[in-house]
């Protein structure tokens, strides 16, 4: 049976393992990748006491979504229909802003969105920063020409791409880090056994974020191995790609399009070749 290392969060690897075990495949579940609390709440909770000065909620992540729905009902507020987001700027209420629009980098992005209550108003074509700037870029200004206030919900550490486009166009936007990422340290014992020679090899590596492949790699170094060159690399999307050019490792195939069910099928059809 052939098997394949999915390097996601634990909490976020059963989909892709279930579809991998529906076709007869295995999956070696190692995250790479661990989430934590920000360096510190301060910008996230200074933005939700004052949610009605913005006009756009930017979401890149489930991650984020999960991170942002945490410290709403840390802070008081059971859901988007009622209750308080408090904060030591003052109290806002998601169900008191009607005018306040949200985005989604993706479908898995926006589920997570829809299981809070909340529903987003945009969702660009491709899964990406990059596209959602540009479907976001149009509305950088209000209808009076002032600036679009925007709240981006990220990850601590990320790519500017977004923001840095907004602004340009003349936006205003508020980064609010929600969550951050880290090399779960406990995962060093099983890549060391899964690459310590190749009779125990996967027979091919599912990648899913940027984090992932540069975690893979940063575990490696830390056990004194290297990534086999010859163990297909599969890449969930262009981003992932890109940064597995930039380590050296470009990856051997890549989804159609960044979502999981499109990761399942191209692991399923390199598999099979």
């Amino acid at each position: 049976m052939p098997r394949i290392l999915i390097t996601r969060a634990p909490h976020q690897a059963s989909p892709l393992a279930d579809a991998l075990r529906a076709v007869g495949l295995e999956p070696i579940l190692i995250p790479t990748i661990e989430l934590a609390q920000p360096t510190t709440f301060a910008p996230l909770d200074a933005a939700l006491a004052r949610l009605d000065r913005f006009h756009w909620l930017i979401f890149t992540s489930a991650n984020a979504v999960e991170a942002f729905a945490a410290r709403i009902h840390r802070a008081g507020a059971p859901s988007s229909t009622g209750g308080s987001i408090a904060g030591q700027g003052g109290v806002s209420s998601l169900g008191m802003i009607p005018a306040l629009r949200i985005a989604a980098i993706g479908p898995a992005t926006a589920r997570a969105l829809q299981a809070i209550g909340l529903t987003p108003n945009l969702m660009p074509p491709q899964a990406v920063a990059e596209s959602l700037a540009a479907t976001l870029v149009p509305h950088a200004l209000q209808p009076d020409g002032s600036p679009t206030r925007f709240l981006l919900i990220r990850a601590e550490a990320a790519r500017d791409v977004l923001p840095d486009a907004l602004r340009a166009a003349g936006a205003e936007v508020t980064i609010a880090p929600a969550y951050r990422t880290l090399i779960p340290t406990a995962s060093a014992q099983q890549i060391r056994e899964l690459f310590h020679s190749p009779a125990s090899y996967p027979e091919a590596i599912a990648f899913t974020s940027s984090s992932t492949a540069t975690n893979l790699l940063a575990l490696l170094e830390a056990s004194g191995l290297t990534l086999p060159p010859e163990i297909p690399r599969i890449s969930i999307g262009p981003i992932t790609s890109q940064t597995l050019h930039d380590l050296g490792y470009p990856p051997h195939a890549e989804a159609a399009e960044p979502t999981v069910p499109a990761l399942a099928d191209i692991l399923i059809q390199s598999t099979a070749s």
